[in-house]
């Protein structure tokens, strides 16, 4: 957690009265707060088995609207971010030939929507880092996972920080207010319609933990909006890729 012992102090104290909690300051977007983070934990309990990128952050605006470093402190989290934490575990999950490691990502994953392409664009980075990574720990028995997920209420849309900054530029799109409210009137209608509890999310990474080895999938959609077109998107994407492959003579 970031700022254990300022702003989110009265949290943190919470949590660690809590059994079986350890609340470690950690900041995803600081090289030497995962650094140090990750070597307290793995000296004081010698393996990591379970490691969950969930950290995020996400931002409305036209994509020519971003400046560069609006682009870059979005990647800085979503995509840079897990590659840290990733990096923090894997030394000693390879050492010990076992490990899992879950990523949250967005149940659009696959494909890009307007009004968030810099959010949809850190995804699909991370997506790919992902599926290529994949193959690579498979020798070591690490797992890795994605959950694209779908639109839920947590709060992240709130905090704001993250939106197109480049105002004049917005002001020349004159559909742009209209379009992003009915965009947010849709996804807010959907999260009530289909009750999108974050709860979901939570018991869909307890399921991946309590897999058996060897049979977890790379990609596991929590979201019930989809109705199941996340796993056919999914599953025809995975033949396509393996038709590709064969093309090229590529073993993945």
């Amino acid at each position: 957690m970031r700022n254990t012992a300022g702003k989110n102090k009265n949290a943190a104290d919470e949590l660690a009265a809590t059994d079986n909690i350890e609340v470690v300051e950690m900041d995803v977007a600081d090289d030497e707060l995962v650094s140090n983070g990750f070597n307290y934990i793995i000296n004081k309990y010698g393996s990591i088995d379970v490691l969950i990128n969930n950290a995020a952050v996400t931002g409305f605006g036209v994509a020519e609207g971003y400046s560069i470093d609006a682009y870059k402190k979005m990647f800085e989290i979503n995509f840079y971010g897990a590659i840290r934490t990733y990096q923090a575990a894997l030394p000693v999950m390879r050492k010990l030939k076992q490990g899992l490691i879950i990523n949250l990502s967005t149940g659009a994953s696959g494909f890009s929507v307007p009004y968030m392409v810099p959010y949809m664009a850190s995804k699909f980075a991370l997506e790919t880092f992902i599926e290529g990574i994949d193959s690579e720990l498979r020798e070591f028995g690490i797992e890795n996972v994605s959950i694209p997920c779908g639109v839920y209420s947590t709060g992240m849309a709130d905090k704001g920080g993250h939106n197109a900054d480049r105002s004049e530029i917005t002001a020349e799109y004159p559909d742009f207010e209209p379009r992003l409210a009915a965009l947010g009137t849709s996804m807010f209608g959907k999260m009530q319609e289909f009750d999108m509890n974050p709860q979901a999310i939570a018991d869909g990474i307890q399921s991946l933990i309590d897999m058996e080895k060897g049979f977890r999938p790379l990609r596991y959609p929590i979201d019930a909006i989809a109705q199941g077109t996340d796993q056919e998107f999914i599953t025809a994407k995975r033949k396509i890729k393996r038709k590709w492959a064969a093309k090229y003579g590529i073993d993945f």
